[in-house]
């Protein structure tokens, strides 16, 4: 940042201070009159302006006077000499280059082939509806059956459980009338 946005930014500041000052005294001193308050608006604007019209400059001129790549010129205010932005855009420059020749030299490789498939006559021959659907039925009478199987299964078993209970409560049943004969 050069001396004159520095001078432009401190007489902004300076200029936005003292119509502060101004229109605040004037908002609390009754008998003061309104050429004064407009006075000191005026030169509050006039000092706020001054302060953007600064930032603005020494933001626009901020741009390094080098050509090259913007990440040659870093933000933080640290930048190369001319001869090292120079150097370091040629040596990129040569990377392009080389990069560019390398794309262009090299041919794609060609993608390896899928394995043929064999010949139609040494294929075997899908299996036929009649046969599908034979089969099908096949298998869902075996599951009938099968389930027809633990059904009564499960029922003997269920007849047995039973059968036991009974016979148990006949005993307790008898058991009961021998304890309360004696």
């Amino acid at each position: 940042m050069s001396i004159h946005h520095g001078t432009l930014l401190c007489l902004g500041v300076l200029q936005m201070t003292s119509g502060g000052i101004i229109v605040f005294s004037c908002g609390t001193f009754y008998h003061v009159t309104v050429p004064l308050m407009v006075l000191g608006i005026f030169l509050g604007m006039g000092g706020l302006a001054m302060v953007v019209a600064g930032v603005c400059m020494a933001k626009k001129n901020f741009q390094v006077g080098v050509p090259g790549h913007f990440l040659l010129h870093p933000p933080t205010g640290t930048r190369f000499s001319p001869q090292q932005a120079l150097a370091i855009q040629r040596r990129l420059d040569r990377i392009r280059r080389e990069m560019s020749t390398d794309a262009v030299s090299t041919s794609p490789e060609p993608e390896p082939s899928l394995p043929s498939t064999p010949p139609p006559w040494t294929m075997e021959p899908p299996p036929s509806y009649d046969t599908v659907m034979k089969s099908q039925e096949h298998s869902e009478q075996r599951n009938q059956e099968h389930g027809q199987e633990i059904n009564q299964e499960h029922s003997e078993q269920l007849n047995y459980e039973c059968n036991e209970q009974q016979q148990f409560e006949h005993t307790e049943c008898i058991n009961q009338g021998y304890s309360q004969q004696v």
